[in-house]
C-alpha cells in the first residue's frame, strides 16, 4: 500500500498556511474550532458545503442528566449496559461528567431546545436508557445545533472555511503531523494546507453500505488518511445499524428516530403481530443492536422487506408537534403516522471504531487529533447509546480545543515549510469508481451486515481483495477515485477486524461464534496491515 494516494511535490505545490486544521465541518469540527481561542487562524477544510455532514441529519437529540430524578452515575451505567463490556470507563466519565458544561455553551450559542409549558427542557427516552433524559430540538436536533454553531463561526475573523475541498491525505514528517494534502473539487487541482495541528473530524463511513442513513460525503476519508500516515485504528467490526429506518419504493435512507419509540410507539411484523417482548425485556427500547436483529429475524422468518412502527395511539396533533419534519415527510409518502403503520427496516447508521484517541483527542502523531464519529474514544464500546453521539463530539471537541490551546501557547505561532517529493509507479484507471463502490457495498451489506459468519466474512474479503489489487497503484483523477480508494481499503480493514473478532457482542454479531465470550475478550486494534 502506497504512502500518499496521490502524487505531489511540495516545492511545486500551491501552499497555504494555517495554525489550526479541522477536517470536517459536522458538530465535533466546528464546535472544536470554536473552542479554540479568536487569535489563532484557523481553517475548516469540508467535502461538500458546511451544511452538508451526518450531524446535520440527527434527529434524536442530545444526552444529558440535567433532570432532578436523573445523575451522571444512571447515564454512565447505561452506556456501560449498551456498550455490551467494551466501553472505556474514563473516557465515559469524562463524557457523562462534562456533558451539562457543553450543553449550557450550546444554549450561550443560541441553540433553541425544546421546552416544557414551565420553561424548563423538555427530557425524551430513547433505548436503554433508564432516565428520560434526552434533549431535543424537535425532531432535526442536530440541524439546529449545527445551524447556530455554523452561524456563530461565520461571524468569527479568524475562521475560514474552505468549501468543496476534499483532505486526501494527512502530511508527516517523523511522526510529526505537517498538514494536509487536498484535492480541490472546483478546479481539479491539488493544494498543500501546512499546519502544525490538524484535527479530523470526518464523521462516518456509511456510504460502505447499500443502505445508509449517512449522507453521500460519509466514505470513511478520515479514517483511511490516519491510517495510511500511521495512526492506529480501533473496532471498526462495530457498525451500528439504526433498527427504524424508513423502507419505500422512493426512500430508504429517512431515518424514523428512536425517539418515537421513546414516545411508545411499537413495532408489527407484517401479520400485525407485536414481536420485539419476544427478544428483549426491554421491548421496543432494548439496545439498537438487538432490536436490529430482532427485526432481520422477523423479516427473515416472514420473507418480508420490512416491519412496521405503530404510533396510531397519539393523535395527529401531537404527532405534528412532537415529530413534525418525521411526520412531514412520512405524508409525502402517502403514510399518516396518525392513522398508518410507518414501513420501516434496519440500515447502516454509526460506526463505533474508527481513529484510536485519548481522552484528549490524541492520536499517537504529533499534532494529529480526532473527535467525533472517526474517532474512537472507547465510549461507545460494542454498541452505542442512543444520542451520546453528538455529545460526544461537543465533550471531546472541547478538550481537543483545550489541549491545541495549549500547546499553540506554549509554541508560539509558527510559519514553516517542507520539501517532500513522493511519487509512486502509478497507472491510469482501469474500472468505474461508482461500479466498484456499488459491488462494495453490495458485499458488505450482505456479509458484513447485521448477521455474519466465518464464511461470508471470507467470500467478502476474497471479493474486496481483487478490488485492492486492481486499485492500489492506481493514478486518481477525480474525487470519485479518491473515494473509492478509501472505500476499497476501509472494507478491508473491517472484515480484517470481524474477521478477528470470534464471538458475538454488541453490533457484532456471527452466527458461528453466536455466544459472548466474557472471559477472553479483547479489544480489537488494528496495526498497520501489510495488504
Amino acid at each position: 500500500m502506497n504512502r500518499y494516494i496521490a502524487d505531489f511535490n511540495s516545492d511545486e505545490i500551491e501552499k497555504e498556511y494555517h495554525d489550526v486544521l479541522v477536517i470536517g465541518s459536522g458538530i465535533a469540527g466546528v464546535y472544536t474550532a470554536l473552542e479554540i481561542p479568536e487569535e489563532y487562524d484557523i481553517a475548516i477544510l469540508t467535502k461538500e458545503t458546511i451544511e452538508i455532514s451526518n450531524s446535520v441529519l440527527a434527529q434524536g437529540g442530545i444526552a444529558v442528566s440535567l433532570d432532578k430524578e436523573d445523575s451522571p452515575e444512571l447515564h454512565f451505567k447505561d452506556t456501560l449496559y449498551a456498550g455490551a463490556g467494551l466501553c472505556d470507563e474514563e473516557s465515559v466519565w469524562v463524557l457523562v461528567n462534562e456533558a451539562a458544561d457543553n450543553i449550557e455553551k450550546l444554549l450561550e450559542y443560541g441553540v433553541n431546545f425544546d421546552r416544557k409549558k414551565q420553561g424548563e427542557l423538555a427530557f425524551g427516552r430513547e433505548a436503554a436508557h433508564s432516565k428520560n433524559r434526552i434533549i431535543h430540538a424537535g425532531d432535526t436536533t442536530g440541524k439546529e445545533v449545527c445551524d447556530k454553531l455554523i452561524s456563530v463561526v461565520r461571524t468569527r475573523n479568524n475562521i475560514k472555511i474552505k468549501e468543496r475541498t476534499f483532505a486526501i491525505d494527512l502530511i508527516t514528517e517523523d511522526n510529526k503531523c505537517k498538514g494536509i494534502l487536498a484535492y480541490d473539487e472546483d478546479t481539479a487541482s491539488k493544494k498543500l494546507y501546512l499546519s502544525n495541528v490538524v484535527i479530523c473530524a470526518t464523521g462516518g463511513f456509511g456510504q460502505l453500505y447499500s443502505r445508509t442513513t449517512n449522507p453521500e460525503v460519509a466514505t470513511g476519508d478520515g479514517v483511511c488518511l490516519a491510517y495510511r500516515a500511521g495512526a492506529r485504528l480501533m473496532d471498526l467490526e462495530f457498525i451500528q445499524f439504526h433498527p427504524t429506518v424508513l423502507y419505500h419504493p422512493l426512500n430508504k435512507s429517512f431515518l424514523i428516530s428512536e425517539a418515537v419509540r421513546g414516545e411508545g410507539a411499537i413495532l408489527r411484523n407484517i401479520h400485525g403481530k407485536r414481536f420485539m417482548p419476544e427478544y428483549h425485556e426491554l421491548c421496543e427500547l432494548a439496545p439498537r443492536d438487538v432490536v436490529s436483529r430482532a427485526i432481520f429475524q422477523e423479516m427473515k422468518k416472514t420473507g418480508a422487506t420490512n416491519v412496521f412502527l405503530d404510533i396510531t395511539f397519539k393523535d395527529k396533533e401531537y404527532l405534528e408537534n412532537r415529530f413534525p419534519n418525521i411526520y412531514k415527510t412520512c405524508l409525502s409518502y402517502g403514510i399518516d403516522m396518525a392513522k398508518d403503520y410507518i414501513p420501516v427496516a434496519p440500515a447502516e447508521h454509526y460506526c463505533m471504531g474508527g481513529i484510536r484517541t485519548d481522552a484528549f483527542g490524541r492520536t499517537g502523531i504529533e499534532g494529529f487529533y480526532a473527535c467525533g464519529e472517526t474517532a474512537c474514544t472507547g465510549i461507545h464500546g460494542a454498541n452505542r447509546l442512543a444520542s451520546n453521539s453528538l455529545l460526544e463530539g461537543l465533550v471531546f471537541g472541547r478538550k481537543i480545543g483545550q489541549e491545541v490551546s495549549k500547546i499553540l501557547k506554549d509554541n508560539g505561532k509558527r510559519k514553516f515549510d517542507i520539501s517532500i517529493k513522493y511519487s509512486a509507479n502509478r497507472s491510469e484507471a482501469t474500472v468505474n469508481a461508482d461500479e466498484v463502490i456499488r459491488h462494495i457495498q453490495k458485499i458488505m451489506t450482505e456479509h458484513v451486515g447485521i448477521v455474519r459468519n466465518r464464511e461470508g466474512l471470507l467470500l467478502a474479503k476474497q471479493e474486496v481483495g481483487k478490488y485492492f489489487d486492481l486499485i492500489k497503484n492506481m493514478k486518481n483523477s477525480t474525487l470519485r477515485d479518491y473515494e473509492m480508494q478509501n472505500i476499497v481499503l476501509l472494507a478491508t480493514l473491517i472484515i480484517e477486524s470481524a474477521l478477528e473478532r470470534e464471538e458475538s457482542r454488541g453490533a457484532h454479531y456471527r452466527t458461528d461464534f453466536s455466544k459472548t465470550d466474557d472471559v477472553n475478550w479483547k479489544r480489537n486494534i488494528i496495526k498497520k496491515l501489510e495488504i
